[in-house]
């Protein structure tokens, strides 16, 4: 039994990194693929957006836009503040602190929505050799992306936020 995570920041910084990494490959490579009549079409994250901002569908493309590019990058940002806070010792209010370690593990959850969707296209739409819609490397990459930092938030001993902040 450890009285704390071993080795918690080094952890966290390599499954972030390797989480970043991932986002790369997740946003330039197809995230789903259509078949229709056996001619297959893949889509990239942002190519979604704009199909569905141009048919009209503001809300549809706000909501994969804020799912996809803001919160997995505004969600690495917190991690990676937390962990400089920690590893520097910044001067950084320990309510702020905690609140944003809560923002992390609460957004975690939602952070699986586009593979959850391409889940459920994948399973619920297969029309045999009409209509098919399938994975691309894009949602893998995606998905490993989500759990490389849902994991580096899992890493940081959370003990360490309240480490050597003064109380106010």
């Amino acid at each position: 039994m450890h009285g704390r995570l071993p080795n918690s920041l080094q952890k966290l910084w390599a499954w972030l990194v390797t989480g970043v990494f991932f986002l790369i490959p997740a946003n330039l490579y197809p995230l789903i693929s259509n078949e229709v009549f056996g001619h297959e079409e893949g889509h990239t994250i942002l190519e979604g957006i704009v199909v569905f901002a141009e048919s009209g569908d503001y809300l549809v493309a706000g909501v994969i836009f804020l799912a996809s590019f803001v919160i997995p990058a505004f969600k690495v940002l917190v991690i990676a503040i937390l962990a400089l806070s920690i590893q520097f010792h910044w001067q950084l209010d320990r309510r702020v602190r905690h609140l944003l370690y809560e923002f992390v593990e609460f957004i975690g959850r939602w952070s699986m929505i586009d593979v959850f969707v391409v889940a459920l296209l994948t399973g619920l739409v297969h029309l045999g050799a009409i209509l098919a819609f399938l994975p691309g490397v894009g949602a893998i990459c995606f998905a490993l992306s989500v759990i490389c930092t849902m994991l580096s938030a899992q890493a940081l001993d959370s003990r360490l936020i309240w480490d050597g902040v003064e109380n106010e």
